[in-house]
């Protein structure tokens, strides 16, 4: 599956601009991201919420130089929510090299049919929880947590936990959801 084509308004820091907030706003393309390589791009419900802070975020930081050992360019994590959460959310647990992507209005999410109403929970529209391996704009695997669907009350982990996808990397036997078979 080719990824669809997306603009996403980004933050990133401006050392000519003097003051409190040396931010400005930048433009990247779904594009950008992942053109020319091998990514992985990881996805949740939401920044600071238990599982993603907890486990999924800290772990692919923490395994970060093994995926790349595996010849993975980069490690995206990706959530509906707006950059100024995001990079709270990074700074907030000190994410030095998995780089974050905000899907602020979740076009990216709707396009590869991942985005999921979390209204029960108060949450609006989310991604479900999901890890793919990214190779020069497709999508090369999608490691899905089972049970997607509109306002479920569970938020499986496991499909999609860094030590899921690295064994998939790695050759290795993995879990997978019945959906990709």
């Amino acid at each position: 599956m080719i990824l669809p084509h997306v603009h996403f308004q980004v933050r990133v820091r401006d050392d000519s601009i003097e003051g409190p907030n040396p931010f400005k706003w930048v433009e990247r393309s779904s594009a950008s991201y992942f053109d020319k390589g091998r990514y992985i791009l990881f996805s949740l419900p939401g920044a600071f919420t238990p599982t993603c802070s907890t486990y999924q975020l800290p772990n692919f930081e923490k395994l970060y130089s093994e995926f790349k050992e595996l010849k993975i360019k980069e490690i995206y994590c990706m959530s509906v929510n707006d950059s100024f959460v995001m990079n709270a959310w990074a700074k907030h647990h000190d994410i030095k090299r998995v780089k974050m992507i905000p899907d602020g209005n979740g076009e990216f999410t709707h396009g590869i049919d991942m985005l999921v109403q979390k209204n029960n929970l108060g949450f609006g529209m989310r991604s479900w929880r999901y890890a793919a391996i990214i190779n020069d704009n497709h999508i090369e695997k999608m490691l899905s947590e089972p049970g997607k669907e509109d306002n479920v009350e569970d938020d499986p982990y496991n499909i999609s936990s860094p030590e899921n996808v690295m064994k998939y990397l790695k050759g290795e036997e993995y879990v997978e959801t019945k959906m990709e078979k």
